[in-house]
């Protein structure tokens, strides 16, 4: 979400502009747990963008860092939103029902 903002605040080109809405947006809506899937998936994508994009480069941008986020992001979105979040309030809770096996009920 920082840096969405810092990209909306830098220089004013149509890319940045773009990358720096989706950026905020996506962290706002996980903040507020709403379309968690979607928005931790797009944080996802873009940090692991930044990581590729940085490969070869140096300098004051840390890679192990974005490439930390991209994996929570990634485990968040495999986990879904939790019991707190606005996708619990407004869908209700996911209930996953595992039957019982076929040994289970021999005698």
């Amino acid at each position: 979400m920082i840096k969405g903002a810092g990209y909306l605040n830098g220089p004013a080109n149509i890319e940045a502009a773009i990358a720096g809405f989706l950026s905020l947006a996506a962290g706002l809506a996980l903040l507020v747990g709403f379309i968690t899937p979607i928005a931790s998936g797009l944080i996802t994508l873009g940090a692991f963008a930044g990581c590729v994009s940085r490969l070869g480069a140096t300098g004051p941008e840390n890679t192990a860092l974005l490439a930390f986020v991209g994996i929570v992001a990634a485990s968040l979105t495999l986990l879904g939103p939790g019991a707190l979040s606005l996708d619990s309030r407004l869908f209700g809770r996911r209930e996953i029902i595992i039957p019982p096996s076929a040994r289970s009920q021999q005698p």
